[in-house]
Order: structure tokens, then sequence, then C-alpha cells
């Protein structure tokens, strides 16, 4: 029986140029092709798109080898949750009609193998970032989606596209203080009762306890291509690096 549980974040598909981006999406799609064999579910915590906007019959072009692959994934009876990071928010039905995958727009909490999981992007969780938490509840209004479908696709995407980029740009040089708000608040769910707060959006990779629990944050698959696995009651945050025999050998060991 498959046991293994796989968590990723902040792929950003359609960042960089074509021909990075192929070379991405290759890479995320051999990944998932090997962990087929012993994923129970997939969780992707956010930002799988760098930049994805849909109208009713229009969705970013592109993608094939990614679709083809979670549509292989969701037939063979593996379970995938998406949640929505502050780039690839704007969905509509696609996901559902497609793979029959619901789109999280907050968090997941989720008991696996009486472990205790809190699975959430970590946008908004920065300290002195007021400003943004009021942005996304704007952007993410029905009344302020509905407003932007009228916009012709060609227009809307491309409008969003360079507002992601002068997004990440923002962030990236933003003051949040000394303080880690992401982890300040990983640190307060533990003190709740969970065991394990997973999230993404600092692209930086890292596994902290604290009490009876861990903080990780996923990482990035532009810099990183790091990913955690839950499995046999142990959480392990890896990289798969430039071929995939790492994982295959990694999955030997386990075995």
């Amino acid at each position: 029986m498959n046991a293994a549980y796989y968590f990723f974040s902040d792929v950003h598909l359609g960042l960089e140029s074509d021909e990075k981006e192929k070379l991405k999406e290759k890479k995320l799609t051999e990944f998932l092709d090997i962990i087929k064999n012993d994923a129970r579910e997939i969780f992707i915590a956010g930002d799988l798109f760098d930049c994805w906007i849909e109208y009713k019959y229009v969705v970013p072009k592109g993608y094939y080898r990614l679709f083809t692959k979670i549509s292989e994934l969701v037939e063979k009876g593996i379970k995938i949750n998406y949640i929505a990071g502050n780039h690839d928010f704007w969905k509509g039905d696609f996901f559902n009609k497609e793979f029959g995958i619901e789109i999280c727009h907050t968090h997941i909490e989720r008991e696996i193998e009486g472990k205790k999981f809190f699975i959430h992007h970590g946008d908004g969780f920065a300290h002195n970032d007021t400003g943004y938490r009021i942005l996304k509840k704007i952007l993410r209004s029905r009344t302020s989606q509905r407003l932007y479908s009228l916009l012709h696709p060609s227009i809307g995407i491309k409008l969003a596209k360079g507002t992601s980029e002068s997004s990440r740009k923002h962030t990236s040089n933003k003051d949040y203080s000394k303080k880690d708000g992401l982890k300040d608040r990983a640190f307060e769910k533990i003190d709740e009762g969970f065991d394990y707060v997973i999230m993404g959006h600092r692209h930086k990779p890292m596994m902290i306890s604290h009490d009876n629990g861990y903080y990780i944050n996923l990482g990035d698959w532009i810099d990183h291509f790091s990913y955690g696995v839950y499995e046999n009651g142990k959480f392990e945050l890896k990289t798969f690096n430039d071929t995939s025999e790492d994982l295959i050998k990694q999955k030997e060991k386990i075995g």
C-alpha cells in the first residue's frame, strides 16, 4: 500500500525564459513520475505557477506535460491537494473539472498517521505586511474578480503577469523586520497542538524543531528544488537534484 506523503511549493512555472521553464517543467514531471509509485497524497503548498489567471473559457497556455502527469497521478488514485499561493490564487473551475482537484484558498489541517499537520502557503504571515493582507482580501473578493474578468484575456493575463513580477520584486526587497513571521506563526500553531507546520512562500528550505513539533519551509523549485516527504512516521526535507537517479537511490535506501 502506498504510504508516502509528498509536499512541495513555489515552482513558479512561467517565471523565466521559455527554455528554462521547459527544463523546469521536465524536471518537475520527472519528480512526479518517480514518486507516483509510493505516493498516497501530494500537497502543493502554493505558487505552482508564477502567474495564473483563469477566465471562463480561457486559461494560460502551455504546461501540457505537467497537466498530462497530473491527470495520470489522479487516475492512479493519488490524491492531490492544492493550496493557492499569492501568485496563483486566481483560479476558477479548471482544475476541478479537468482533474477533480479542489483548490484550497486558506489552509489545510490534516491528521496523518496520528500526527497533526497544518499546511499553509505562508503569505500574509510576515511582520510589517499589513498592506499585503489588505490587498489580499481585495484581490480575492468575488467582486474584484468579476470586474477583472470583463477585461479581454490577452490584456488581463498580460497585466496580471506584470503585476506578479512587480509583487515579487517588492517582496524580495521589503524589510519584514528581524523577526520571521512565518516561523512565529508556525510556533503558535505547534503550541496549539500541531506536530508539523508546513509552509512555502519564503523560498528558503528549513526544518526547525519547537517543543514537540516542527516548522518546515519547503523552499522552492527555482534554486533549491526542495521537497518534503512524510513516511513511516518521519518527515524529511530533501532535494531533487539534476538527475532522477538521486531520488531513485533515496527510495531504494528507504525500501
